[in-house]
């Protein structure tokens, strides 16, 4: 498997790139060939154009790949006719010493090596990373004497191991003493290797080095760190051409407005020979039910955290729960839970779905915890006449929530509504609890939001706006913030950086409390209500909306995004009823082919 098309053993010196390019016009490299002494040009024959710096690196990744697929004959033939070479001979020796584990052999190899690291292209990965198996590396420039040392340390690590695993424990306690150890280079790594003299077995060794064992696979892997040393000039970096492909097919999918499903970084998934297109028809625009049961505004919808929930709440006082079909993702009514009589403008779910709280408007003192499983009223919370509990958020135990409201009140309550906790003097708008279980985020009248933490009675400022904000929600690894801002519209903030992101555009957004939220594969889109009656989507990373959809007659309170299948969204409004939305009802083949 010899990826040289030369003589393994030429030292001739390489073309800047790695590659020698021929003026013979049979086209075969020839390693004493130049200008001046090529063969005179024969008549009718054409002179072989020399070819571009572009055109000699698509040769060697093509020459690579199929390397890879064993066609060995046809890369040779492709180096010939070419007049290029896939690596550096002294490269193919090294490779080949290495996969036979001919260790002595390869170590003689550094030496041939060490000229050819002083390419100017190198990319050399030197600084080994804290802890792991010392083997991982962040590139660094280093002079070459160290990148020679770590090669070198690659190898007799691996030596070492195969040693130990043929039960050759003299020869291997002989690597580690005078070999490894006088190296100096990570000691911290040369004292895991000494542990591992005292594996019983070699199941036991190859388990705890976490390490496949002597063979193809193994050294395969050392060959991938050790190319990480020499400049592609030299010997190019494993699976390349599958590398470059993978990294276009990411960015045409980044690119795709209306990419809606798994992101599977495999190149066999998709198909090579014609760009990543996603049809906007496969895209939650199109109104699939229009739920009428509400007899008046509604409020709020908010789909379970497991998806096969809705639950929405209305000015006529009811919530009611709503199951969705897994095949068909239409919605039939479950319960209605009645009784609010505020009317209902927040509902959340606890973490296992089985409980739902629900909240009224500024005036409502009262909030209710309902068992969605069995439909009945668990806990009726109220600790004062004159309090107003309008927002609520559990925690991410499952056993305790948090609730307040704009005259200043803010509890932690466990589900029977005892008060556990209380927090003085906070103007409520907003809650959300974030998933260490003890910081809790509050938008508040002062147009920011701060972080409460119940524990040590710390808090802190966290975003702040010009203008109220009326409602905010988290993306699920919490790193994102999304609020919908009073005459602002939508703003997307970075909680870890605490930096505003983005501003969305199109939506109309006045003092109504109007709630967005994340959606899809991997939250990368975001949606919400507005009060010229539509509701707009835009991709995360983008400000203009990639859709408007149209269909409510009155302001759109609420967007709730379903977690679980991202083609199907809700979206609620004051003209009392619920849209269900999601892809083109009709999808023909073609178009199914068009996601892929």
């Amino acid at each position: 498997g010899s990826l040289s098309a030369h003589n393994g053993e030429s030292s001739e010196p390489a073309h800047s790139n790695g590659v020698i390019s021929s003026n013979n016009n049979n086209g075969l490299s020839s390693s004493s060939s130049s200008s001046s002494s090529a063969p005179a040009e024969q008549p009718g024959v054409k002179k072989k154009k020399r070819l571009s710096q572009s055109d000699e690196d698509v040769i060697r990744l093509i020459g690579q790949h199929l390397h890879g697929l064993g066609l060995n004959q046809t890369v040779e033939l492709l180096m010939q006719e070419s007049g290029c070479r896939l690596e550096h001979p002294s490269a193919t020796k090294f490779r080949n010493h290495v996969m036979e584990g001919e260790w002595d052999k390869a170590e003689n190899d550094l030496n041939e090596l060490k000229s050819l690291v002083h390419s100017p292209h190198a990319v050399l990965a030197c600084r080994p990373s804290s802890g792991g198996s010392g083997s991982e590396h962040s590139p660094v420039s280093c002079p070459t004497a160290d990148v020679i040392r770590r090669m070198k340390f690659l190898l007799l690590q691996q030596k070492y191991l195969e040693y130990l695993e043929d039960g050759k424990v003299l020869e291997a306690l002989q690597v580690l003493r005078c070999e490894l150890t006088p190296l100096k280079y990570n000691t911290e790594r040369i004292h895991v290797l000494s542990g591992y003299l005292m594996c019983s077995h070699a199941d036991d060794l190859r388990a705890k080095a976490e390490w496949e064992g002597k063979g193809t696979a193994s050294r395969s892997k050392l060959l991938d760190k050790l190319q990480t040393y020499l400049p592609p000039s030299v010997m190019l970096p494993p699976r390349r051409l599958q590398t470059l492909l993978r990294q276009a097919v990411e960015l045409q999918r980044d690119r795709c407005l209306y990419h809606n499903t798994k992101l599977d970084n495999n190149v066999d998934s998709v198909s090579l020979l014609i760009d990543h297109v996603c049809s906007r028809k496969q895209f939650p625009c199109f109104t699939q039910q229009v739920l009428t049961e509400h007899c008046n505004e509604v409020w709020f919808c908010k789909f379970s955290n497991d998806g096969t929930k809705l639950a929405t709440g209305s000015k006529d006082t009811t919530v009611i729960i709503w199951q969705v079909d897994p095949d068909t993702h239409q919605l039939k009514l479950l319960k209605t839970l009645e009784g609010h009589a505020y009317g209902v403008s927040y509902l959340a779910w606890s973490p296992d779905d089985n409980y739902l709280i629900a909240c009224g408007p500024d005036d409502c003192s009262e909030l209710w915890l309902w068992n969605v499983q069995t439909g009945e009223l668990r806990t009726k919370m109220s600790q004062s006449h004159e309090d107003s509990l309008t927002s609520v958020a559990w925690n991410p135990d499952g056993k305790r929530f948090v609730t307040g409201g704009q005259r200043g009140q803010f509890y932690q309550c466990d589900l029977d509504g005892n008060l556990l906790d209380s927090w003085e003097g906070v103007r409520v708008q907003c809650l959300w609890c974030l998933s260490d279980g003890k910081t809790v985020l509050a938008s508040d009248t002062h147009q920011r939001i701060r972080g409460y933490n119940f524990e040590d009675l710390t808090d802190r400022n966290i975003v702040q706006e010009d203008h109220p904000i009326m409602s905010f929600t988290i993306s699920r690894n919490g790193r994102l913030a999304l609020l919908n801002v009073a005459t602002q519209g939508v703003h997307l903030w970075d909680l870890q950086d605490r930096v505003l992101v983005r501003k969305y555009q199109g939506v109309t957004q006045g003092f109504y409390t109007i709630h967005s939220c994340f959606g899809g594969h991997n939250e990368d889109f975001i949606a919400s209500g507005s009060e010229d009656h539509k509701v707009y989507v835009w991709h995360k990373k983008s400000e203009l909306p990639i859709a408007e959809l149209t269909g409510h007659t009155r302001t759109v309170n609420c967007v709730s995004w379903n977690p679980q299948i991202p083609s199907l969204m809700a979206s609620a409004s004051d003209d009392g009823t619920v849209r269900i939305w999601g892809p083109a009802p009709y999808v023909d083949n073609q178009e199914f082919e068009g996601m892929q």
